[in-house]
């Protein structure tokens, strides 16, 4: 089952999405509260679904990632880097596919 894990390093909150074998799909930014951390998961839930919030990026390395946008534009995802743009769409695939019913983890104290 997938889920978002929910970490608090240094006062800052962050989510991970892990897909059902435990591989990390999506990474957020950092959060001032739990609150905040919580509301960009629910953000997150609700554009998976929807294509245009992908958007497709290049590193200078040539590996290949995407940002997860809200509605207003503002990135509440990112991906790990894959070496080939297959890879890149199998990853925002997945994200699409477990995001919504995804259950949340808390480990923080």
């Amino acid at each position: 089952m997938s889920k978002f894990v929910i970490t608090n390093k240094n006062g800052e909150y962050r989510f991970n999405l892990k897909a059902g074998n435990g591989e990390i799909i999506l990474r957020s930014e950092g959060y001032t509260s739990k609150a905040a951390c919580i509301n960009g998961i629910d953000s997150v839930k609700t554009n998976a679904v929807n294509d245009i919030r992908y958007e497709k990026k290049t590193a200078k390395d040539n590996s290949h990632y995407f940002n997860l946008k809200s509605g207003n534009g503002q990135v509440i995802g990112t991906s790990e880097m894959y070496q080939t743009t297959a890879g890149r769409d199998n990853g925002i695939e997945s994200v699409k596919k477990n995001a919504p019913a995804a259950e949340i983890e808390e480990l923080v104290a």
